[in-house]
């Protein structure tokens, strides 16, 4: 017996042992309740009248202070932020940059015909080298005769002599070559037929190379400055880029851009649609453009005579200007009668007028098509496209 004790004792050593771990296992799995008083004072603040209505079976919505953040949002996500919409600068505020950019762009023409209307008893060679002056300068051999005539005329009579004198004949002669009579301004008034406000249609035409999305994106700018709501219509679908770069110039000032995504799609189908989309919308104007072709493709002619005939089958157009170089000179001319011709041309925008020496492709354009310059460009910026004011222009050449 005694020698089983020491056996004995150590079984009963292992068993407080077992006992001991599993009570403290247990007590950490255990739930910690509040303490008696604390559920006496929570059941006691209930009322009677609480206790009547109370339905059976019913559960207490406890009401817990608000958290930080929302479930599902990330506070450390940054906000997307806002498009920012350009202001354009109004059209009237451009008129100064014509005169300035002309006469910081070393036009010859003014300071030659000053100084040789200046010279005392003008000879017939002084005449000549007057009009030769005048056909470098690009004005065209009909519109050079006829300023001649008058500038001799005016000498004859008057015998002006003295520099200011010499200055305000030739501008006044200059001025009326241009022509300020004409009808300068654009067609961009919607219209309402049958109820339905129809918006003014605009068709850009012009060959590669002339600045011609570019230009479409600043007369875009040119009309929401003037308070009108505008669609484009990317109809160069030859150009990859044409269409990501319209719609550019379109979302900075807050105008949509009607596009197609597909390569080489029907240029006359996205034109219809803008025209469509712009109708449905009550737009002002509607905008399009179209891929610069050469004035001896056929072919390319023939698709732009198409466009204009699919967008008159929704809305008539109401301008279509054919966009110019300005320093191409009277190569212009030979690409302005086939556009006049095919498209029916009723106003010219002439782009880098400011990089020109010359300037007289104003007058000759104007002469051989019957038809104004309505817009010239001025610079690279994106509001330096103003509206065409003859005499601003003639005093820029003269201040060349």
């Amino acid at each position: 017996m005694n020698d089983l004790l020491p056996l004995w004792i150590s079984l009963a050593v292992l068993l407080l042992a077992g006992l001991g771990f599993v009570g403290v296992s247990a007590s950490r799995r255990s739930k910690t309740l509040p303490p008696a008083e604390r559920r006496a004072e929570i059941e006691d603040a209930r009322t009677d009248d609480e206790d009547a209505t109370r339905p059976a079976g019913a559960t207490d919505v406890l009401d817990l202070p608000p958290t930080e953040t929302e479930v599902g949002v990330d506070p450390d996500v940054a906000a997307v932020p806002e498009v920012v919409v350009d202001v354009p600068e109004p059209p009237a505020g451009r008129l100064v940059r014509l005169r300035e950019r002309l006469a910081r762009s070393g036009s010859p023409l003014g300071a030659r015909l000053l100084a040789v209307l200046s010279r005392d008893n003008l000879t017939e060679d002084d005449w000549d080298e007057l009009e030769e002056t005048l056909l470098l300068a690009d004005v065209g051999a009909g519109p050079a005769t006829e300023l001649i005539d008058t500038l001799r005329t005016q000498v004859r009579v008057q015998g002006v002599k003295d520099p200011a004198s010499v200055r305000a004949m030739l501008r006044s002669a200059l001025v009326e070559l241009v022509d300020p009579t004409l009808d300068r301004s654009l067609s961009t008034s919607a219209t309402t037929t049958d109820g339905v406000k129809v918006p003014a249609v605009v068709l850009v035409v012009g060959v590669n190379g002339t600045g011609k999305t570019t230009t479409v994106g600043k007369l875009t700018r040119v009309l929401v400055a003037d308070g009108n709501e505008v669609i484009l219509g990317a109809a160069d679908t030859f150009r990859a880029a044409a269409a990501d770069q319209l719609t550019t110039w379109g979302e900075r000032v807050g105008v949509e851009t009607v596009r197609s995504f597909k390569d080489g799609a029907d240029p006359a189908a996205v034109a219809f649609d803008a025209v469509k989309t712009g109708k449905e919308r009550g737009v002002d104007v509607v905008l399009v453009d179209t891929a610069g072709r050469l004035q001896n493709k056929a072919g390319l002619m023939d698709e732009l005579g198409k466009i204009s005939r699919v967008i008159t089958k929704e809305a008539p157009l109401t301008e279509v200007l054919l966009v110019l170089d300005a320093t191409t000179g009277q190569n212009g001319l030979n690409q302005a009668r086939v556009f006049a011709e095919v498209a029916g041309v009723t106003g010219i925008v002439l782009t880098k007028l400011d990089g020109t020496a010359k300037g007289g492709i104003v007058v000759a354009v104007q002469r051989e098509l019957g038809v104004p310059v309505k817009l010239v460009g001025l610079g690279e910026g994106p509001d330096d496209l103003a509206p065409f004011d003859p005499e601003e222009f003639v005093d820029g050449l003269l201040q060349g």
